[in-house]
């Protein structure tokens, strides 16, 4: 048995894949929101607004207006939270 057809069809295989995932990922970013203010202590997305921290899982205090998670598109106000527009303006009141 010759190995290269396999070979091929086998890389062929894990290319098409790679190229899939960035693709699928787009789409779950598509029908997500960041909502700003409802994130548990621990249980953030990303950065914050104040800049204390840029990374997830980095929140210190639960439903940091400054803190964001991504929800299901259209839940965030159902939740209480904010966009970032009023989460900027809520921080700068502080």
């Amino acid at each position: 048995m010759n190995p290269s057809p396999l070979l091929s069809t086998a890389l062929a295989t894990v290319v098409a894949l790679g190229l899939t995932a960035p693709a699928h990922a787009a789409d779950m970013k598509a029908s997500k929101e960041k909502c700003f203010g409802v994130a548990k202590a621990g249980q953030n997305d990303c950065a914050n607004l104040s800049g204390t921290h840029s990374c997830a899982g980095q929140a210190k205090a639960d439903n940091d207006p400054a803190d964001w998670k991504f929800v299901p598109k259209g839940t965030c106000k159902q939740l209480g939270g904010l966009d970032a527009e009023a989460a900027k303006a809520a921080l700068d009141k502080k």
